[in-house]
């Protein structure tokens, strides 16, 4: 076997390697024994086949297998002993000759090759780059109390309405009369707020009202834009809705006031466990410290968008072999056509280049994540999960299922190890680049990250 690499610009290979028959023949006597013990031919006993018969029904086949494999093998091992950085699969080249493997023993396989374009990138003491570290104030603390007495509330049974008050009451069509239409639709116990009818006139009918009042109101015009709004309210289907300018009639038969939990003993210990906050100031210190340590989190990934759109600008523009990449991405595509290779490749690209500049961060810190970084990062997923639903006080033991089950699926679990190598690089990069630190209020820091 013979096997060559040409690579004059730097970026697209050729690879070419020559097949001899000794490379592949054995391979292929084994897999016709094989074909042999298992083929069933009238007339012989099974494994009692002529060989002769094997291999003019068998011998093409297990000799194009026999002969793909070595190519594959050969291919990484080339391309691994010879640190090329290889992009990509390789493809057959244009330029490949056709092989006739019923009458030829040496076969020459030409391939394309799409290296990575050379660049060195390194972050050192040298390089200054910024990180934010988001105050908890008392303002951001106020809000995160209401939010969890709000999200610990309860509805209370009133006798007259108010601003944002829900009802419940029987909705009836009218005729053009003010009747109730025969046939008309009827939903029992429909649920209304007020406070969200777009139309002043149309909400200004349940001002005032009281528990046993019937308001009559049009939902075409209440909600003259939200189809959506009128079918969920009528049970009905949204092109019917779009069709409807009926008035209704709406007896309330039920006021419901929402009213938030007092900041209590017993929030506190829904919130962190029984006794494990006894008054409002150790509360207000336990929500600072899960805040800190949430913040810490946004920071640290602001952080390594920091670092990317430093080290972009400081590589430059790349040159990439974008036919051949092309090509290869359309491979991986076909269902999809060159369309969407078009419009993807310059963001595909762009991926490229930050994985490529990551590899070398990473690498050069020699970083490495295990099954317990891995877990970790899931662990960290799941408890930002149950901090959006107020659950904060949710046992190791039920986090580290919980992530558990995220691992299970397979679709999250690279985004999970990315996630792992991500966190031990930025504590790395830390360590490594000048910081400069600036202090930034929460809503300062999120229209930063919206912009």
């Amino acid at each position: 076997m013979n096997i060559s690499f040409e690579n004059p610009d730097k970026i697209n290979g050729l690879l070419t390697i020559t097949v001899e028959e000794a490379d592949y023949k054995e391979n292929v006597e084994k897999a016709l024994k094989d074909y042999r013990k298992k083929a069933n031919y009238p007339g012989f006993r099974p494994g009692m086949v002529p060989m002769g018969l094997v291999k003019k029904q068998f011998g093409t086949s297990a000799k194009m297998d026999a002969i793909n494999k070595l190519i594959g093998e050969q291919i990484y091992k080339y391309v691994n002993d010879n640190n090329i950085q290889m992009l990509g699969e390789p493809l057959p080249s244009e330029k490949q000759e056709p092989q006739d493997l019923e009458k030829d023993t040496n076969f020459t396989f030409v391939f394309d090759i799409a290296v990575a374009p050379e660049f060195k990138m390194v972050l050192d003491g040298h390089n200054k780059l910024d990180h934010y570290t988001i105050t908890v104030d008392d303002a951001l603390i106020d809000r995160q109390v209401d939010m969890f007495a709000s999200r610990a509330g309860s509805y209370d049974k009133v006798e007259a309405f108010e601003g944002n008050d829900m009802l419940k009451g029987d909705i009836r069509e009218l005729d053009e009369n003010g009747n109730t239409k025969e046939g008309g639709i009827t939903v029992e116990a429909a649920v209304l707020m007020p406070e969200y009818i777009k139309v002043d006139d149309q909400k200004k009918l349940f001002e005032g009202a009281k528990l046993g009042d019937v308001i009559t109101f049009n939902p075409r015009k209440a909600y003259p834009e939200n189809d959506t709004e009128i079918s969920s309210l009528l049970k009905i289907e949204r092109d019917a809705a779009k069709e409807l300018t009926a008035d209704f009639s709406y007896q309330i038969t039920e006021i419901q006031r929402f009213k938030k939990h007092e900041v209590n003993q017993e929030l506190f210990d829904q919130l962190f466990g029984k006794d494990t906050v006894k008054n409002e100031e150790e509360f207000r210190n336990k929500i600072a410290e899960g805040l800190k340590e949430q913040l810490a989190v946004d920071a640290d990934y602001k952080f390594i968008l920091d670092v990317r759109a430093y080290c972009e600008k400081k590589v430059g523009k790349l040159e990439y072999p974008d036919a051949l990449l092309k090509r290869i991405m359309l491979n991986n595509n076909k269902d999809k056509g060159e369309e969407f290779v078009e419009k993807n490749y310059e963001q595909s690209i762009t991926e490229l280049t930050w994985h490529m500049i990551k590899e070398q961060l990473v690498s050069a810190r020699d970083i490495k994540v295990d099954d317990a970084d891995i877990l970790d990062a899931a662990k960290e997923t799941a408890r930002t999960q149950f901090a959006q639903y107020g659950m904060n006080n949710v046992p190791d033991e039920y986090v580290e299922n919980y992530a558990k089950e995220i691992l299970k699926k397979k679709e999250n679990v690279d985004g999970l190890v990315d996630r792992a190598v991500d966190r031990k690089l930025v504590v790395a990069l830390k360590d490594s680049v000048k910081l400069n630190e600036k202090e930034i209020s929460l809503d300062d820091f999120n229209k930063m990250m919206q912009e």
